[in-house]
């Protein structure tokens, strides 16, 4: 019998089909995005990372047992050291160029942080532990469609983001996260209408958030 995490991924399979559609990845796989949405796209993450983390430790103080509380902390310290460094090792390369301005939230990012610290603050650890999920197996997802076109390509603008998320130590945490949200379900199953809710909810928001990078959303009215 599947675990919730292959019933949350068989259910949102219209919404990934999306995310495997979308310019920006097709573009970025070709190593034909514009370096301006590729800007856009890692400021706007690096703000992401920061809220992620931030779910994340509040699922590491509500976690049932050491192992998983370990786990998501150590997750959480990744998102702070290991990918807010790539972030910034990219932003800072000649591809990119200098910011034009300092970069704050867009709709998008916030709308997808304040729910992932929200989900984790307040609901049941199964729950948050569900909405923190996508993150990981979307990009390793991506990650892993896209890198045999960028290890192929002679010069790929973008091949150190796609190999991070296609690396075995991502994929290897990826799976990990899924075993704890599979036993989280199984410990909690009159949670599982709402940790499929949040799993969809997630997914639907990292699907936006490339459209938003693609487009490079900004406020209506800036502050």
């Amino acid at each position: 019998m599947s675990g919730f995490s292959d019933r949350a991924w068989a259910a949102t399979a219209e919404v990934r089909r999306a995310i495997d559609e979308l310019p920006f990845l097709a573009e970025l796989g070709a190593g034909t995005l514009s370096p301006g949405s590729f800007r856009h796209y890692l400021e706007q993450d690096s703000l992401y990372l920061g809220g992620y983390a931030r779910a994340l430790a509040l699922l590491a103080a509500r976690a049932p047992d050491p192992a998983a509380a370990a786990f998501w902390a150590g997750s959480a310290q990744n998102c702070g050291v290991v990918e807010t460094q790539l972030h910034a090792d990219l932003l800072a390369s000649e591809l990119l160029g200098p910011a034009a301005t300092p970069p704050t939230p867009s709709p998008t990012c916030l709308g997808y942080t304040s729910y992932l610290v929200a989900t984790a603050a307040t609901a049941p650890y199964a729950v948050a532990a569900a909405a923190v999920l996508p993150c990981y197996w979307v990009y390793a997802d991506v990650g892993a469609r896209l890198a045999p076109q960028a290890r192929a390509a002679t010069a790929h603008p973008y091949r150190r983001w796609v190999a991070a998320y296609d690396a075995e130590p991502f994929q290897v945490a990826t799976a990990q996260a899924r075993r704890l949200t599979d036993a989280a379900a199984r410990s909690s199953p009159a949670d599982e209408p709402a940790m499929l809710t949040a799993f969809a909810v997630a997914t639907r928001y990292e699907l936006e958030f490339w459209r938003a990078a693609h487009a490079r959303e900004s406020w209506a009215v800036p502050i």
